[in-house]
């Protein structure tokens, strides 16, 4: 039977509390076996865009991340040039072996599916694990109209609230307001030590 894989892709900037939490929620639901987090090294969607340095940010994942045995981290997307699409992520992975691949996102990215690079043959690929809050089943009909019958290889998984953003994380450092409980306390330190987001 193929290993069940998370994909946890994002830009990290930075890693916090509600992307650990809907990993985990995500890996027990559908039996993950693993979560890979995936720092993205030049998000598309962020051209233009200031973003911190891509070791920081790796580093923060990865502090992050730390004891949760089912949790691991990758750098596959520095080592690739060129703009980190996830259907480029996702035909490395899907390359590597037999495992069965689960690319964990919220419901805004979900709802902008059909806007990604290719996102038919990322579906293919790969099946979608879409996070939604108490009350907010997804809009299944829309998904239906874009992908035809490759929409049944989007799953909903409902989770707790937590209303937690990276940019409400960096504004919040530049105003000396307090981070605790929003990310790990290792990551909170590496903030502060490297004086990001000043």
């Amino acid at each position: 039977m193929a290993k069940r894989i998370g994909i946890m892709g994002g830009t990290f900037d930075p890693p916090h509390l509600a992307h650990l939490r809907i990993s985990e929620e995500a890996r027990e639901a559908f039996r993950l076996e693993q979560v890979l987090f995936i720092p993205a090294a030049d998000p598309p969607h962020k051209q233009g865009r200031p973003i911190t340095a891509y070791r920081h940010r790796y580093r923060m994942t990865e502090l992050a991340i730390t004891g949760n045995e089912a949790f691991a981290i990758s750098d596959m997307e520095r080592r690739r040039e060129g703009p980190s699409y996830s259907l480029l992520t996702i035909r490395e992975l899907a390359a590597q072996g037999d495992a069965e691949l689960y690319f964990i996102t919220g419901m805004d990215s979900i709802n902008d599916l059909h806007t990604w690079y290719h996102p038919k043959e990322l579906l293919s690929l790969c099946h979608f694990i879409g996070t939604t809050r108490p009350g907010d089943p997804g809009d299944l009909a829309a998904l239906q109209r874009d992908f035809g019958d490759l929409a049944g290889k989007i799953d909903f998984l409902t989770v707790p609230g937590m209303e937690i953003s990276s940019t409400d994380l960096r504004e919040r450092v530049r105003q000396s307001r307090s981070i605790r409980y929003l990310v790990p306390r290792a990551v909170e330190h590496y903030i502060r030590e490297e004086g990001l987001y000043r």
